[in-house]
């Protein structure tokens, strides 16, 4: 009997020493193809819980702690990424439509925009097809590729000059010696892809998805034969920067002759058309023909052809307003809809999201898609166990467009939003908007202001790599230390010690010292880190950069009355007492910003606990790198007046004008109030006028405002 015992513990010990050697092989497999061949397999939860396992085993089993095992190994193998290099000129993204509907709204929109600014747009088009591949970024000096590299975030990219290099249609002397900036897409031929595909088959290995996959892949091998050996082509299409004294072309026509009298290689089937319907059957043709070409096509790039009108119409926070891509209606497939569960964002909001019958779409498995709110689902009529139609909205976000109603059995059920947080059991509202007619939006918000869930994605949106980037806090480990209650606000992270983290399950010594180093480490922070770390509702990463673009300028109003001013901003406390100082209207005046962001950031730092929260950063030593240095400006005649303008002007546009006191130091309101320090009358001026006699606020007419302008 008690040799049959020790027989089984002997086979007991055997498994469990044969379940850690698996785990340590199973997480050292995920850990090289993430960390070194930046190629993941598992998703982060599930290596977390792989992770948590071993470490409970050795744990519970100190003989078979390995030094070697994963539990203890502080990072991996470095590996040789490509060198960061920063662009010459801003890489923009485009917005895409899906209609012929919104492209005509497109064109209303910016002929609107440059009416305001008193011109009277008479659009041509010139339309590119847009090529299913990799953007490239290529810098030549005096006619030489000196530099090639990828998009990355739009203004850092990978330097690739050596892969550039293979690709035969990318010229390494121009005909000209000139130096410019231009773009383009690198892609892979059909045939290459499926040659690739079946050399892969033959390896076991997994197949590429798609060209763009394969092309971008291609490009980030360190070994440039590899890129050689795969065939890329490419396609040049717009000219970023010339930096020669030469003259530039006027229209999108004669910037691609420019291009292909270079010697780059342009897309012949680019066309130039006068109206949005004839572009409406060009589209319609290439619809039809598209999956019959040497290169993936996934929509076509409407330009307007006139460079001064690109001009004007300038850019969005990450779009250029003179270009759109009209996508192709993208891959649809069927699919059932198995329940529907509730998401909730850091900021309240709840967001329905459809559980899915798995299902293959544009080359991935697809198992949720957003229902985005409950007013799509009435809309759709959604309902659990519907048979409905999906697609990748813009090839990325899963999307259900319909339900085929024809397929319902009467056993399918209706959802209704919960009239309670699922996590906290709070009070769930519709948010009111402001000035509309409707009473209310279709947003859903926990109102609890401690809910777990909130607090967890505030959190974790705080310590992600664009906020302040504190290595190894996850989403579990962040679930755990709310769980533990040894956090409840973004402010507590910087209140951790060492003993706190050691005592939690699966926490070896080293983990936790290195955890304390990277939260020591991010105490050192810099103005768009910390501003996108704090989740402010509307702002994100390219509003903060045009934040702090607008702040770093001395041209500009923000830019002159935060350089003019005594404080500099170093410390949390400093962004509460600098946006004080300013309002929603000098905020919506930054080009791309918008009235909806500007009144969010001023709301959001006007809020006790939002100002309690920052004091509590400063406190625990989260410190700010100043902003580029302040610079001496010339004191201008209109400096911190404020002009309110109303009524037809005869000599001016109200533009012009607008234009002219700004250029003078002057800042404009469109309304009249205490803080208004003259009043600008034209012929038939409205209600304004009239508030301004009652404010007794200073009137000037157009000849009195020239005057002021003109004065010394």
């Amino acid at each position: 009997m008690k040799l049959k015992f020790i027989r089984l513990i002997k086979t007991l010990n055997e498994e469990i020493k044969k379940r850690v050697e698996k785990l340590r092989k199973v997480i050292d497999e995920y850990r090289y193809r993430y960390h070194i061949l930046d190629d993941p397999t598992l998703t982060d939860t599930v290596y977390d819980s792989l992770m948590v396992e071993l470490r409970t085993l050795e744990k519970k089993y100190p003989k078979l702690m390995s030094p070697d095992s994963p539990s203890q190994r502080i990072g991996g193998v470095p590996l040789k990424k490509f060198e960061k290099v920063k662009h010459r000129a801003r890489q923009w993204s485009l917005d895409d439509v899906f209609s012929f509907e919104e492209l005509k709204e497109w064109e209303i929109r910016n002929k609107n925009i440059l009416a305001k600014k008193g011109i009277k747009a008479d659009f041509d088009y010139v339309v590119e097809l847009k090529i299913d591949g990799l953007k490239i970024v290529l810098d030549y000096k005096a006619g030489i590729l000196e530099q090639g590299a990828t998009r990355g975030d739009g203004v850092i990219g990978e330097k690739v000059t050596e892969n550039i290099k293979t690709i035969k249609s990318v010229p390494l002397k121009l005909s000209q010696a000139i130096s410019l900036t231009v773009t383009g897409e690198c892609w892979l031929p059909v045939k290459e892809l499926e040659r690739l595909n079946q050399e892969r088959r033959a390896k076991n290995l997994p197949e590429f998805a798609n060209s763009r996959n394969a092309g971008a892949g291609s490009m980030r091998q360190l070994d440039s034969k590899v890129a050689a050996s795969r065939n890329l082509d490419s396609y040049i299409y717009s000219v970023e920067e010339i930096r020669s004294d030469i003259v530039k072309p006027q229209t999108q026509v004669e910037e691609l002759k420019f291009l292909t009298d270079l010697g780059f290689k342009v897309n012949r089937e680019h066309q130039f058309f006068k109206t949005l319907e004839e572009i409406q059957n060009f589209y319609q043709e290439w619809e039809d023909k598209k999956d019959r070409q040497p290169y993936g096509i996934d929509g076509m790039v409407v330009k307007i052809n006139s460079k001064k009108y690109q001009i004007a119409l300038g850019y969005t926070g990450k779009s250029p307003r003179a270009s759109i891509a009209w996508k192709f209606s993208p891959e649809q497939v069927t699919t059932q809809v198995i329940g529907i569960k509730i998401q909730i964002g850091r900021t309240g909001a709840l967001t329905p999201v459809a559980i899915l019958k798995p299902v293959k779409v544009a080359g991935s498995v697809v198992s949720r898609a957003t229902l985005h709110n409950e007013d799509e689902i009435i809309k759709k009529d959604i309902r659990i166990g519907d048979t409905v139609i999906i697609h990748k909205a813009g090839d990325v976000i899963p999307e259900l467009v319909e339900v085929i109603k024809r397929l319902r059995t009467g056993e399918e059920k209706k959802f209704k939003m919960p009239t309670e947080c699922p996590i906290c059991g709070g009070k769930i509202v519709r948010e009111k908007i402001i000035d509309s007619k409707k009473d209310m939006s279709s947003a859903h918000f926990c109102v609890n202001e401690n809910c777990f869930a909130v607090e967890k994605e505030k959190m974790i949106h705080f310590v992600s790599k664009k906020g302040m980037n504190i290595d190894g806090l996850g989403k579990s480990i962040v679930e755990q230390l709310l769980s533990e209650g040894l956090v409840s606000s973004i402010a507590d992270i910087y209140s951790l010690k060492l003993g706190d983290l050691e005592a939690l399950e699966g926490f070896a010594e080293k983990s936790a010292e290195n955890l304390i180093e990277a939260i020591e480490k991010s105490r050192q922070t810099i103005f768009e880190k910390l501003l996108f770390g704090l989740g402010i509702r509307h702002l994100g990463e390219e509003g903060i950069g045009l934040l702090k673009k607008e702040l770093e300028n001395s041209q500009t109003e923000l830019g002159q009355k935060y350089q003019q001013s005594s404080l500099v901003i170093k410390k949390p406390t400093d962004l509460i007492e600098f946006f004080e100082q300013i309002s929603s209207e000098e905020l919506s005046g930054i080009n791309g910003f918008g009235e909806r962001i500007a009144q969010s950031v001023i709301t959001w730092f006007s809020l006790v606990e939002n100002q309690l929260v920052l004091k509590k950063l400063e406190e625990r030593g989260v410190k700010i790198a100043s902003l580029k240095s302040k610079t001496l400006i010339e004191k201008k005649k209109l400096d911190g007046q404020s002009f309110v303008l109303t009524g037809s002007m005869q000599e001016l546009t109200r533009e012009n004008a607008k234009v002219l006191i700004k250029q003078a130091g002057g800042k404009i309101s469109s309304a009249v109030s205490s803080k208004t320090d003259f009043l600008v009358v034209g012929e038939k001026p409205g209600s304004k006028y009239k508030k301004a006699l009652e404010l007794k606020i200073k009137i000037l007419d157009e000849k009195e405002l020239l005057k002021k302008l003109n004065s010394h």
